[in-house]
């Protein structure tokens, strides 16, 4: 960690700070009660104790049932974990098919290519121009061998919310699972698997005020599915490795508090997003929004304001203490254009122009006027109408 202060935190998106309530849950299991879960004494059984509780409170705030919760190391385990787990377990069957969205995370896109080389066979499905996944496009890609599809609940981008619900009931009439990675959804819009229909769901705590490092997949009873990572017998034997209990206790605290406050969290954020949009319409009439009008996470502002290089625009708000993103910060090191912003049609030039700003529960109005007042240094400075 740097000592510059970094005065607005506006990326969000990518990572969120822990939440109090979360740290506090978490140092007793830093400290005395640093028991493994899977040892007989004292110590172990009140660590896991600890990790059933956490389990069953996670359930409840995504209305699943208690033993469908599995915990990993974070999302791109579990998103790893649903597709290869699957298909390897359903090729037997002859499902050696999976189909996935061009808009997914590279978690999820990777992992897919990776069974490639194993011999599968990736469908694609393509999205519309504000990141809907197109449903004939999903049916198209479906097919008898056809054993999971995985189409993301909220795009990490640019914000979109699928509709999930509707994929599932298509997916499900060929008698395939569907995954949705709901890494960027979880605790910030109402998840709840039996509503949504999924067979698996991957989340990530760092993603609403959690610790990094820990997040679970949730996996409806009777998916067929089997373990990608061997070793001990913990996680009713699907996942080795002695739990993270600080990490479960507290990503357990951060969901449920974020889901008690869920309603007033949402408008929040929202309200903010939605001056800051107006803001930038007022100073950059050219400026380009990306994302659903409507279906769209409430703190994701993506917006290319052409002429502006996004990279020098990134740099610039950094210098003045502002910090955002360019796209999915695991790409803020490649120069390449986001895949996800090519999915939706954008041209180079305008992609390139493009700044994602996410707004979490610590940010406020005055946030939103420095960015804004920073625009405006911006806009005089470089001469731009």
């Amino acid at each position: 960690m740097t000592s510059k202060s970094i005065p607005v935190y506006a990326d969000h998106a990518a990572t969120t700070p822990l939440m109090p309530e979360a740290l506090d849950a978490m140092l007793p299991w830093l400290k005395e009660g640093f028991g493994n879960p899977s040892s007989l004494h004292s110590f172990g059984r009140e660590a896991h104790k600890a990790v059933e509780e956490a389990r069953a409170t996670i359930a409840e705030c995504i209305g699943a049932k208690p033993e469908e919760i599995f915990f990993t190391s974070g999302g791109t385990e579990s998103d790893n974990w649903a597709l290869k787990g699957v298909m390897r377990e359903v090729r037997d069957l002859g499902r050696n098919r999976l189909a996935v969205s061009t808009i997914e995370h590279h978690a999820v896109l990777n992992a897919a290519q990776e069974l490639v080389q194993e011999g599968f066979i990736v469908d694609t499905i393509d999205v519309r121009t504000d990141g809907w996944a197109k449903a004939q496009s999903l049916s198209n890609a479906l097919h008898p061998e056809t054993g999971l599809v995985s189409i993301q609940l909220a795009n990490n981008e640019i914000g979109t919310i699928q509709r999930i619900a509707d994929f599932a009931r298509i997916t499900h009439r060929s008698h395939a699972f569907f995954h949705t990675d709901a890494v960027q959804a979880v605790g910030h819009i109402h998840v709840d698997v039996r509503e949504l229909g999924v067979d698996l769901l991957s989340a990530s705590a760092h993603k609403f005020n959690g610790p990094k490092g820990v997040g679970f997949l949730y996996m409806k009873k009777g998916t067929h599915i089997r373990s990608v990572q061997q070793g001990g017998m913990q996680e009713l034997g699907m996942r080795a490795g002695t739990e993270n209990v600080p990490g479960i206790v507290g990503m357990s605290m951060a969901l449920k508090r974020n889901v008690e406050n869920l309603a007033a969290n949402e408008l929040h954020v929202r309200q903010l997003a939605d001056k800051l949009r107006d803001g930038i319409r007022s100073i950059y009439p050219q400026a380009v929004f990306h994302g659903h009008h409507r279906d769209r996470l409430p703190g994701i502002v993506s917006v290319a304001i052409p002429g502006h290089p996004a990279e020098g625009m990134l740099h610039i708000l950094d210098m003045k203490g502002i910090a955002v993103s360019i796209g999915a910060a695991c790409n803020s090191k490649v120069t390449a254009i986001s895949h996800v912003l090519k999915a939706i049609g954008l041209s180079d030039e305008l992609a390139s122009c493009t700044l994602r700003i996410s707004f979490g529960l610590d940010n406020s109005a005055k946030d939103v006027e420095t960015i804004l007042n920073a625009f405006r240094i911006i806009k005089r400075t470089d001469g731009s109408s």
